[in-house]
């Protein structure tokens, strides 16, 4: 099982339910359910107790945990519910890597750069925890064709007719609960279809004397692909790394991406795992075919959403002055994580390690800050402009007033 770092997704989001006048007594889950669920729980609690990196689990009262999600894991009668009461108590870790995600979830994740059946939106959790945002919309998807605008809310309550715990399937119709971007409550229903994936990685050549890569996730290949995109680059040509929205992923890939850029067997980062030893990270090489790593000026962008590796990348890159890191502050999910298969597919993400830069600094619950503040609003996007961009182009020629500001290390903890 390869190391990563990609932050949980939390998919278990309990959003705010209507007030109801009555509340029918729940319904009991049939015997196999039931056994499920007490597999699904157990694995899940006993993971968290044997293997998390801090053994005294940030001081929360595992055993206390136990008895009291237990009784509502094993009565639960679907996935959402399971997975919800999962999700509380992993919540109390205080820990983005820490999540559960449902069946449906993982399948979807595990088919992402496939085809597969579709309705063309990315959702995010909105930080309330009351619903969902939707972040992207691709043209010509069932979406798209109905209208569907970044920015609005998908509710997925009780009593929703469709919530993300559950598969898509094409041809078979779901309604979605939206709240458009004027607050108008919409019942849409779409037919999911067969679509192409969306490329993990694309490489933008339309600017004179700039390649722009944009960077979906830590995903295997991207050091290869880094690689063949910076090979024969002419050094006159700048590099912007488009991090914005990127969960994170693989370690190695990471590592293969600072090699593109930085010298073999440099330090970068250190982390610290359950028995309390101490391991450095240098780079390793996997730049693709690249004998040496380039002297192209670099940008990178990032906003709230780059998380996990998608942020000790930049940070790397900063604290080695070797890159300008344009946008806004990154989220601050920044633990080595693995994940493990749980008995019905779902599948548990859970810290295996804290980590640290090279210059000393705990990047979780703080992030990445960036030298040029450059944030990319909803209203840029709806109109087409890209400020981060614009201002990761003018830093790297030259034309930004601003110098950059390296990260300063946190006080040890």
């Amino acid at each position: 099982m390869s190391l990563g770092l990609i932050a949980a997704p939390a998919f278990a989001v309990d959003p705010a339910a209507a007030p109801v006048t009555a509340t029918a007594a729940p319904a009991a889950p049939d015997r196999e359910r039931a056994r499920m669920n007490q597999r699904v729980f157990d694995r899940v609690w006993s993971e968290v107790r044997s293997q998390y990196y801090d053994p005294e689990l940030h001081g929360v009262d595992w055993n206390a945990a136990r008895r009291t999600y237990r009784p509502a894991a094993l009565t639960a009668t679907d996935d959402r519910t399971l997975y919800r009461t999962l999700g509380d108590m992993l919540d109390l870790l205080d820990d983005d890597h820490a999540g559960a995600s449902p069946p449906a979830v993982a399948r979807r994740r595990d088919t992402q750069r496939n085809r597969r059946p579709a309705i063309g939106v990315t959702l995010r959790p909105d930080p309330s925890g009351d619903d969902y945002v939707i972040e992207r919309v691709r043209p010509a998807s069932p979406a798209g064709e109905a209208g569907v605008a970044e920015g609005w809310r998908l509710i997925a309550g009780d009593g929703a007719l469709w919530t993300p715990e559950e598969d898509l399937v094409e041809g078979r119709t779901i309604t979605l609960a939206m709240v458009d971007g004027d607050g108008v409550s919409r019942a849409l229903t779409l037919t999911p279809r067969m679509m192409e994936p969306t490329p993990a990685f694309v490489a933008d050549r339309s600017r004179p004397g700039v390649l722009i890569l944009t960077v979906d996730g830590f995903e295997a290949g991207l050091g290869r692909w880094m690689g063949e995109q910076l090979d024969g680059l002419p050094a006159d040509t700048d590099v912007v790394i488009d991090l914005r929205g990127n969960p994170g992923g693989r370690l190695a890939e990471a590592d293969a991406v600072l090699s593109c850029f930085l010298p073999r067997n440099r330090l970068w980062a250190a982390r610290t795992g359950r028995s309390g030893r101490r391991i450095e990270l240098r780079t390793a090489g996997g730049c693709g075919d690249l004998a040496r790593p380039v002297g192209n000026e670099v940008a990178v962008l990032v906003d709230a959403n780059s998380r996990s590796a998608a942020e000790l990348t930049p940070a790397a890159l900063q604290e080695a002055r070797r890159a300008v890191v344009v946008g806004a502050p990154t989220a601050g999910a920044v633990l080595i994580s693995q994940e493990t298969s749980l008995p019905d597919g779902g599948r548990l993400s859970l810290s295996r390690a804290d980590f640290v830069t090279q210059g000393g600094v705990r990047l979780e619950k703080r992030g990445v800050t960036p030298d040029v503040a450059a944030p990319l609003t909803l209203e840029d996007r709806r109109a087409g402009r890209d400020p981060g961009l614009e201002a990761a182009v003018a830093a790297l020629a030259g034309t930004q007033t601003e110098p950059p500001m390296a990260v300063q290390p946190a006080p040890s903890l």
